[in-house]
């Protein structure tokens, strides 16, 4: 008894000294409680944007707004009339909008005289948004509240939801694939950058590299290279199979290709940095799933950013990732190529200061 007490009681202390156990001990789920407490206490209680597009020019139209207002759920924030749609949507990458026809208020009096109404209007939504269901349970309410107001509750008023506009066939899992393509650029760059750079610094390995003819940014460029690749393998097999398995609509598209090495430069760029400022490797890791992590709930890659609070969405809009899936989206959903090259180019220009930084830190002489 006394030998297992003292073999459990060293082991102990081996594990609590690895900076990895405590930090998945201890740290880790304390970051998934915070974080996921905070996203999902705001997506419950929070306010929802919601745009609208109003064409009707008489009472019930913007009675239908007044009391979209009232609920208390959404904010309404009115599209151009004379804007299309379609292209507003993809334009402004959207994930719903709310269209109320002309002549709303003609069908509301004409339906008066019947038992059942055809005065509609169509909720437009990303079906793997949260935000959605929560627009719509906000329009339902208010098409039941004004047909009680109208005539008990005779349903002269009806809501519909459909697909966005731009494509009229996504399934959720559109939505879905191009976060899950950011993340696996961001882990695999990210943790596998960290952890060669601190081993390669705390065993030596760059003073032997430093005696060869192999120069430093010759193996900066290979491991970029080699990161490319894989990722490209990678969401060419991600997208193949959703393909195959849930019919997708979204599309590979060229600005895509371009957003999947900038950001493993960027993300090699930042693995570089961590593994260079620390020397032990467990630390370095360690760090490296402090700030991955928190980055990959946070970034909009499973929950929509626009469900956080307000402090939340700024440090989303903070974070480089959030422009990775952004720019995924905006090519590979939304056919929002503009939106796509701006995301890129804030990818590629973080990366460059984030490669520079991590350049004057790194050195092939020191362990």
């Amino acid at each position: 008894m006394n030998r297992i007490l003292v073999d459990l009681i060293a082991a102990g202390r081996q594990y609590l000294r690895s900076r990895m156990g405590a930090f998945f001990t201890f740290v880790f789920p304390i970051l998934l409680v915070l974080l996921f407490g905070a996203i999902f206490t705001a997506t419950s209680s929070g306010k929802v944007t919601l745009p609208v597009q109003n064409l009707d020019e008489g009472v019930y139209g913007n009675e239908f707004l007044q009391h979209l207002n009232e609920t208390g759920i959404v904010t309404v924030e009115m599209i151009p009339t004379d804007a299309n749609l379609t292209q507003y949507w993809s334009d402004h990458s959207l994930t719903i909008a709310l269209y109320i026809p002309q002549n709303f208020t003609d069908h509301v009096i004409a339906a008066q005289g019947m038992t059942q109404g055809s005065a509609n209007v169509t909720l437009y939504g990303d079906p793997s948004q949260s935000t959605t269901g929560v627009a719509q349970a906000a329009v339902s309410a208010v098409a039941v509240r004004m047909n009680y107001i109208l005539n008990l509750a005779i349903p002269y008023i009806g809501s519909s939801m459909q697909n966005p506009p731009a494509q009229a066939s996504f399934v959720f899992m559109d939505f879905f694939i191009p976060g899950v393509v950011g993340m696996t650029v961001m882990t695999n760059s990210l943790f596998s950058m960290t952890s060669i750079c601190a081993t390669y610094r705390n065993r030596s390995y760059f003073k032997l590299l430093a005696t060869t003819k192999l120069k430093r940014h010759e193996w900066l460029l290979s491991h970029f290279i080699l990161y490319s690749l894989l990722m490209y393998a990678s969401l060419i097999t991600t997208f193949v199979v959703g393909k195959l398995a849930f019919n997708l609509t979204a599309v590979l598209t060229p600005t895509a290709f371009l957003l999947i090495p900038a950001g493993a430069f960027l993300f090699v760029s930042l693995g570089m940095l961590v593994g260079s400022a620390v020397r032990d490797p467990e630390s370095a890791v360690a760090i490296a799933n402090a700030i991955g992590f928190p980055m990959m709930f946070l970034s909009g890659s499973f929950f929509p950013i626009e469900s956080f609070p307000h402090y939340l969405q700024a440090v989303a809009r903070a974070l480089p990732l959030t422009y990775l899936n952004d720019g995924l989206r905006d090519t590979m959903v939304n056919a929002n190529t503009a939106g796509a090259l701006v995301n890129l180019g804030v990818v590629v220009i973080v990366g460059l200061v984030i490669a520079l930084l991590a350049s004057r830190l790194m050195s092939w002489k020191e362990k």
